[in-house]
């Protein structure tokens, strides 16, 4: 069986874990690998080898991080079918779906290629008599990152890249459910050129996470996950003096207005519904439909799910995979019967969807249709291939229900209107909308993250919001003595 470890100070952790969890194939339901679960003890060895490595890469040279990024870039886009290969093993996302998580990772990495630029400071000449002033934006220290089990690569990619660039050294927490492309990336890292010790990866659960949370040498720490662990995240590692940014859940509301063209609207549900099998906190999961078009929409909607395949990820077949574990999907599944038992129309029941046999972690495209705000289905995150379609009477009253949501991480208009989607974008509480386009993440020079309870902390990740979330700001103002005040002096030239 395979050991995954942690990776500390440059390379594979030698020690015996007292604790571990098993790492499964969620199309076979089978047992493939077992991570070592970090103690404090393990942490702090992790930090330890980052403290050391923080003076040296701070002061290197803008020029010498930008080559190793440039190099890690390479490398990453020539191990881009490993790496996906790694996440289709032990996520279940099939094989497109996890090569396209590297790419959107790697225009994080590329971006941050371009540090000697994003850090250029100001200059003020003369504020005063012969005194001048410039602002620098120099690295933290320590950071951290803990990343969730759906892309476990893109999300830490969105952090480590701008953290390191920056000058910072990076702890990686990524979730034991699937650990291993972490560990790919180190070692590309170190194939790179990037010192020992300036990127470390330490597996397991609470324990590891709290180690971080309260770790005096940790001075920031980013968290992807869901809303709850966010705010423990936040609320924990503030108290304990850290810069935070907690993203966490989300309830993604699609708007379909009357002049909307219902087959684009109906291939961009589908699709930002199931892919992935809806392990995204960018799904579209709530579909609002605006009178009259609801009836039209849902058959053209169920037509389409009735055309999907659902098969293990290795399968070039297949366009959706299974859920991450046993526990996971059964919990997703207990929302259907629950829907349905709370009023809503069972349109599409995912279980009765050819699936495959055998004991993996299963569960076809599911629509509910008819769902209002009180029932479960609506208000939870389920964070699987589960589909709510709402009715409206009009364009208001949607708003009204995306408004009303506790989470505003993205959100989509369809319309033909060009003046609706407008004022639409002016008017919604989300941090990331799309008109026409079902999932608005941004691209990597600009920034990623939602606004009410999708977000604690006040910055956004990667884009600019992340080079200053990795860096203080500091101003220097200074004075010289004029050279000219001496010396000799043959006359003419005069000064004012």
């Amino acid at each position: 069986m395979k050991r995954i470890t942690h990776w500390i100070g440059g390379k594979p952790w030698t020690g015996t874990a007292e604790r571990y969890g098993d790492v499964y194939d969620p199309a076979t339901g089978q047992v493939s690998g077992r991570v070592d679960f970090a103690s404090a003890e393990d942490v702090d060895g992790a930090v330890a080898a980052a403290r050391e490595a923080f003076p040296a890469w701070r002061d290197a040279s803008l020029t010498k991080r930008a080559n190793v990024l440039f190099a890690f870039r390479e490398l990453v886009a020539r191990h881009r079918d490993d790496l996906a290969a790694l996440i289709t093993s032990e996520h279940g996302k099939v094989r497109a779906d996890a090569a396209g998580e590297v790419s959107r990772g790697l225009e994080v990495v590329e971006f941050a290629c371009g540090i000697p630029h994003l850090l250029k400071g100001g200059y003020s000449e003369n504020v005063s008599t012969r005194v001048d002033s410039y602002s620098i934006r120099q690295p933290l220290g320590v950071v951290a990152g803990i990343t969730p089990f759906n892309f476990p690569a893109m999300v830490p990619m969105w952090m480590f890249p701008l953290a390191i660039a920056c000058g910072n050294t990076f702890v990686l927490k990524p979730s034991e459910k699937d650990p291993s492309a972490s560990l790919l990336l180190a070692e590309l890292w170190r194939e790179a050129g990037l010192p020992d010790g300036v990127f470390n990866v330490v597996h397991g659960d609470k324990t590891a996470v709290d180690a971080l949370l309260t770790h005096p040498d940790v001075r920031a720490v980013s968290f992807v996950g869901s809303t709850p662990i966010a705010r423990y995240v936040y609320e924990t590692g503030t108290a304990h003096g850290k810069r935070v940014q907690a993203l966490g859940g989300a309830k993604n509301h699609m708007l379909v207005l009357p002049d909307a063209d219902l087959d684009l609207a109906a291939d961009a549900a589908v699709s930002a519904g199931f892919g992935s099998a809806g392990e995204r906190c960018m799904a579209i999961s709530a579909v609002v439909a605006v009178d009259p078009v609801g009836d039209e929409l849902v058959a053209k909607i169920k037509e389409r799910v009735a055309r999907l395949t659902v098969g293990p990820g290795d399968d070039d077949r297949s366009e959706m995979g299974p859920l991450i574990t046993g526990p996971h999907r059964d919990k997703v599944t207990s929302y259907l019967d629950g829907g349905a038992a709370q009023g809503a129309t069972l349109a599409v029941d995912g279980r009765e969807h050819e699936l495959p046999d055998g004991s993996g972690f299963w569960l076809g495209p599911t629509v509910l249709d008819h769902v209002t705000p009180e029932m479960d289905c609506y208000r939870d995150e389920i964070f699987g291939p589960v589909l709510s379609v709402v009715r409206t009477a009009s364009y208001e009253s949607g708003m009204k229900l995306i408004a009303a949501n506790p989470y505003g991480n993205g959100t989509a208009v369809f319309t033909n209107d060009g003046g609706a989607a407008r004022r639409f974008c002016n008017e919604v509480e989300v941090g990331m909308v799309g008109v026409n386009v079902p999932i608005p993440v941004p691209m990597a020079y600009y920034s990623f993250g939602g606004w009410k309870a999708s977000l604690f902390g006040d910055t956004h990740m990667h884009g600019t919001e992340g080079v200053h979330f990795y860096t203080r700001g500091k101003v220097v103002t200074s004075r010289w003595l004029d050279p000219s005040h001496g010396g000799v002096n043959l006359g003419f030239p005069t000064n004012g």
